[in-house]
C-alpha cells in the first residue's frame, strides 16, 4: 500500500520502488498529473533493456475493444521493453474495469492512471492506495518551494538569472496547473533573451495570473469547439473548489479578446500586428489556437457570444444556486457556436471553389 502526497512525489519519481506495477496520479493540477506521468512512463521505458515501449490510451479505445487494456498489459513486445500504458480515467477506465487487472501483480506491461480530483473515499483512489504493487501519488497546486524549483529548472536550461523583486512577483503568479506554470516561465525566457537578468518589468509585461490562466483553458476550448474538452476542463475546476461565477468572467474576458482582435483585423491591420500588441503576450503554443479562432469567428458571433455571456453572468449573480448549471449551459452553446462558425466557413470556402 502506496499513498503518496503531494509533497513526497518528486522523491518518489526519482526512485520508484521496483515492485510496482501500478501508479495512479490525481488531483486538481492536471499540468502537474500530465508531467508526473510522463516522467514516469520514460523512466520505467528507461529500465528496459531494450528501451520500453509507451502506449496512451483512453475511453475512446475502449469503447471498440473493452478488453484491449487488459490484453496490452500482458502482450510483451517484440521489438521492445515491456509496455507502458498511460490511461485516463473515464467511463470506462475506472475503478470496476481495473479492479481485476489490479488484482494480479504478474503483468507485462507497466500501467499509469490519470485522473482529475479524487476524494478519500474514492473508489479508484482506494483501489490504487490499498495494493501492494500499486501507488496513488496526489498531484496539488505547487506550494512556493516548488515554484521556486521550477523557475530554478527552465531558467537553468536558458541560463538565464532573474532579479529578486521579479523571482517573487513570480512565484506569486504561479502555481495553479505545473504545465502552465512551465509555460509561463518558458515565455518569460524567450521574451527576455539577450538580457543579463531577468526584470519585475518583465515579468509584470509578460506573465499572468496562473489561476486564470488555467481556468482560460475552458474558454479557449469552447472558443475551438471542442465540448468534451470544454466540460471536461469546467466539471475539473468546480470539483477542485473553483466559483462558476469566476469561470463565466474569465471566459468573458477571453471572448472580449477575441472580439478586440477581430474588430482590428476588420479594420485592415494584419492578424501578426495585433497579435503582438497583446499583453501579456499569448505563449507560442496557444498562438495557433488562437489565430485560429480568430479565423473561425465573424465579429457578428463574437457580438452574440458576448451578449450571452454577460446573460449568463448576471443570472448567476442574481441565483448563485444556479450558477454552475447556468455556466456549463454557457460553455455548451459557446462550443455549439464555434462549431456552428466552422460549419459556416467550409461552406463558404466550397461555394468559392465551386465559383
Amino acid at each position: 500500500m502506496v499513498a503518496v502526497k503531494t509533497a513526497q512525489a518528486a522523491a518518489f519519481l526519482k526512485n520508484p520502488p521496483q515492485a510496482l506495477s501500478a501508479v495512479l496520479f490525481y488531483g486538481s493540477d492536471p499540468g502537474m498529473v500530465a508531467e508526473r506521468s510522463d516522467r514516469l512512463a520514460k523512466l520505467i521505458a528507461a529500465r528496459e533493456d531494450p528501451s520500453g515501449e509507451i502506449l496512451r490510451l483512453d475511453d475512446n479505445d475502449l469503447d471498440t475493444d473493452p478488453d484491449r487494456l487488459a490484453v496490452e498489459l500482458d502482450t510483451r513486445p517484440m521489438f521492445s521493453g515491456r509496455k507502458i500504458i498511460r490511461a485516463t480515467a473515464g467511463r470506462r477506465i475506472a475503478a470496476t474495469t481495473l479492479k481485476p487487472i489490479l488484482e494480479t501483480a504478474g503483468h507485462e506491461g507497466f500501467l499509469i492512471v490519470e485522473a482529475g480530483n479524487l476524494k478519500p473515499t474514492d473508489a479508484l483512489r482506494a483501489l490504487f492506495e490499498g495494493k501492494a504493487h500499486a501507488a496513488a501519488v496526489a498531484c496539488y497546486a505547487d506550494d512556493a518551494a516548488a515554484i521556486e524549483s521550477l523557475i530554478a529548472e527552465v531558467l537553468g536550461q536558458y541560463s538565464m538569472k532573474i532579479a529578486t523583486d521579479a523571482r517573487q512577483e513570480l512565484i506569486a503568479r504561479l502555481g495553479a496547473d505545473r504545465a502552465l506554470s512551465r509555460a509561463e516561465v518558458e515565455k518569460l525566457a524567450l521574451y527576455a533573451m539577450g538580457q543579463s537578468e531577468i526584470t519585475l518589468d518583465d515579468v509584470e509585461a509578460v506573465v499572468g495570473d496562473a489561476s486564470d490562466l488555467g481556468l482560460e483553458r475552458i474558454p479557449e476550448a469552447a472558443a475551438s469547439g471542442d465540448v468534451e474538452r470544454a466540460i471536461g476542463d469546467l466539471s475539473r475546476a468546480i470539483a477542485s473548489g473553483e466559483s462558476a461565477q469566476a469561470i463565466i468572467l474569465i471566459t468573458q474576458r477571453y471572448f472580449l479578446k477575441l472580439h478586440r482582435v477581430r474588430g482590428e483585423l476588420d479594420s485592415g491591420r494584419t492578424l501578426d500586428d495585433v497579435l503582438r500588441t497583446l499583453r501579456p503576450p499569448l505563449h507560442f503554443k496557444q498562438r495557433d489556437i488562437f489565430a485560429g479562432q480568430i479565423r473561425r469567428w465573424s465579429h457578428a458571433g463574437l457580438v452574440q457570444a458576448l451578449r450571452r455571456i454577460a446573460e449568463a453572468a448576471k443570472a448567476a449573480r442574481l441565483s448563485s444556486q444556479l450558477e454552475e448549471t447556468l455556466a456549463e449551459r454557457l460553455i455548451l452553446a459557446l462550443s455549439a457556436m464555434a462549431g456552428g462558425s466552422l460549419r459556416g466557413t467550409q461552406s463558404a470556402q466550397s461555394a468559392a471553389r465551386r465559383r
